[in-house]
Order: C-alpha cells, then structure tokens, then sequence
C-alpha cells in the first residue's frame, strides 16, 4: 500500500512540474537588463551585472509622439516597435510597444506576433482591423475603430489594420506580451522567403498556375517595420 501511495505522489509531482514549466517562467529578481554582449547564447539574453546597471538601461528617447514617414511604403504604413533590442531593460520582463502610421488607405498587411497577444489603441483617425481564428473555422472577426478604441489580437493569429479614409492618415499604439514578440508578414514569408520556395508547392497550396506565383516572388516584398 505504501508503495502505491508513493508512485501515485510520484506521479501527480511529475505531472504538476511537467505543467509548471510549460509556461513562461517568473521574473526571480527586480530585473535582468540585457547583456548583449555576452557570448553565451540563452532564451533570451544574459543578464547584465546589476552593479553596472544604471537609469539608461530602462530609457530610450523613441519620441514616439512624433509621425513617421509612410510616403517609402508600398502598403502605406510605418510600424516603429520598442523591444529588447532597443531597451534592454525590457529583458525578462514580456512586454514590448510600438506606434503604427497609416497614410491614408494604409495598410498593414496580415501578419502574426509569435510569441504575444497584441492589444491596440487609435490615437488618431479610423482603423479597419480583424483576425482570423486557426483550422478548421477561420472565422474572421472584423471592426470598425475610431480614436480611443481598443481592440485585441490573439497570440499567433493572422491579423491586420487598414485605413478606410483616402484624405486622412491614422495612428495606433500598440502593447504586446512579449519583449520580442516576433513578426511574420504572411505574404512577405511565402512569396519573398529566401531561397523561395518551390512555384510547384506554392502553386498547389494556392490553386494557381506557376506563372502567377513566379509573378508574384518576383515582386518586391518589403519590411514596414523601421
């Protein structure tokens, strides 16, 4: 009997720290700046020696109430994101921002965020936004924002932003729960991957000639985060 009762705890402690670590683990400290610097390679970055940690490290002059140029973008607009990269106080901590310019009829284009939900705020002008749930349903959930809507993209989900109105631009701020959330544009990664992939998959995938998907690797698939 004893023995049963053993392995049964053995068990549920195997299974109760199985789903512990299936998830982001906890900040242990009040931070870990990063050290970019460092060569050793981690799920993240290394962190930097509190000692020479100093008010810089958590600051970065983005100037984020200030436009950006949409007028270089074929879909017209301009996402200006702030994670780790840029702050390095942002290490361990699962949140990043960005501003998002839309000149007017601007899009950005379908994309996920691997790695975070993503919530949005208009600061100026009107936004048409939606995602599209996984397989089987694709459901795609559509609405119309003004200035000081809110509204909320699922972790991993395929999502945009357009804006309607042909004379005015638009601005969002957006959070994301990452401090890398990570960026796939969905046409840039299928038709602009380098090497490409195959016109004979891609045609099959889409249901197209191959001369329509050797049309398009051959556009310019461009980046509109800068």
């Amino acid at each position: 009997m004893a023995a049963t009762s053993y392995f049964l705890l053995t068990v549920f402690l195997a299974l109760a720290s199985s789903q512990a670590i299936a998830s982001d683990p906890s900040p242990l400290q009040d931070f870990c700046v990063a050290d970019k610097h460092s060569p050793v390679k981690v799920n993240g970055f290394v962190c930097k020696d509190p000692m020479a940690v100093n008010a810089d490290d958590f600051f970065k002059a983005a100037k984020l109430d200030e436009p950006r140029n949409t007028m270089h973008s074929k879909v017209g607009s301009n996402v200006t994101l702030i994670n780790v990269m840029q702050l390095p106080g942002l290490n361990t901590l699962g949140i990043s921002i960005a501003r998002i310019d839309y000149a007017p009829l601007g899009l950005n284009p379908p994309h996920t965020h691997p790695r975070a939900t993503e919530i949005l705020t208009v600061l100026e002008g009107t936004l048409y936004v939606g995602f599209v749930t996984s397989n089987p349903n694709n459901t795609l959930f559509t609405k119309e924002l003004n200035k000081g809507d809110v509204f909320v993209f699922p972790q991993g989900l395929i999502h945009f932003q357009f804006n309607p109105v042909h004379d005015k631009p638009a601005v969002a701020l957006a959070a994301l729960s990452s401090q890398n959330p990570g960026v796939i544009t969905i046409a840039n990664a299928v038709f602009g991957s380098k090497p490409p992939i195959s016109d004979d998959v891609l045609a099959k995938a889409f249901q197209v000639g191959k001369g329509t998907i050797d049309w398009l690797q051959a556009q310019f698939w461009e980046n509109n985060h800068y």
